[in-house]
């Protein structure tokens, strides 16, 4: 793997993830991560969006005028998001509903038209792919993430009603972690989602800070950068 494409995947799903450094698409974010499930249905979709406008942006990059550029990528975006609303309608209708009009949405999140034409538009298609592969695992990482944290705190198990996105043979795969666990309101409702999230992004930057702190320990000067050194009169 050359270097380009490490950088493009570090980029996605950690240093300029969308969700934790960008911060977009937090609407359908905070609103359907009550749960893992409900993340990671909502995630994928996104994933399938991104990755294929992406690539669908590269492709037609050197035939689109500028100043039509932004309504025609619209249009790509909503063509691929009413496929993967009509395959959810099909496969996992019951998810389909509880994700509801969040699904439709994923057309106006800033996330996927901001990678087609800050990106996709001036690359080649396999690294537009690669692009949006990784920011699509990277807001998908959140989601799962914050899902688990609001599911375990509120409801005390993990995994539960696997079986609407997987089907029957998830249907066993609930994690009871807290037996006899009464719930915790507060994580299911939206004010919940809003602190989580701001506990995650504040982890990520104080892991980062951290990271920048031992780098400047173990390299002082090459990370301070060379200061010039005004020196007068003769030097023998």
């Amino acid at each position: 793997m050359s270097t380009q494409q490490t950088k493009i995947i570090m980029n996605g799903l950690w240093e300029n993830n969308p969700a934790l450094v960008q911060l977009l698409g937090l609407c359908p974010l905070l609103a359907v991560t009550g749960s893992v499930v409900n993340a990671l249905g909502l995630g994928f979709a996104t994933l399938l969006v991104l990755v294929g406008s992406n690539l669908l942006v590269s492709l037609i990059r050197n035939k689109v005028a500028d100043d039509i550029r932004l309504p025609v990528f619209v249009m790509i975006i909503a063509a691929l998001v009413t496929i993967a609303e009509l395959t959810m309608q099909a496969l996992t209708y019951e998810l389909y509903q509880i994700l509801g009009i969040f699904i439709p949405l994923i057309v106006t999140n800033c996330a996927i038209l901001g990678r087609a034409d800050a990106y996709a538009r001036k690359n080649p298609p396999h690294l537009a792919v690669l692009d949006g592969l990784s920011m699509g695992l990277g807001f998908a990482a959140v989601l799962v993430l914050l899902g688990a944290m609001r599911e375990l705190l509120g409801q005390g198990t993990l995994f539960a009603d696997m079986d609407l996105l997987l089907g029957p043979m998830a249907k066993n795969w609930t994690l009871v972690i807290i037996n006899d666990y009464r719930g915790f309101l507060f994580a299911v409702l939206p004010p919940g989602a809003f602190v989580g999230m701001g506990l995650i992004i504040a982890a990520k930057n104080t892991f980062d800070q951290y990271q920048k702190t031992q780098r400047l320990k173990a390299h002082p000067l090459s990370e301070a950068g060379s200061k010039r050194v005004r020196v007068t009169g003769t030097i023998a």
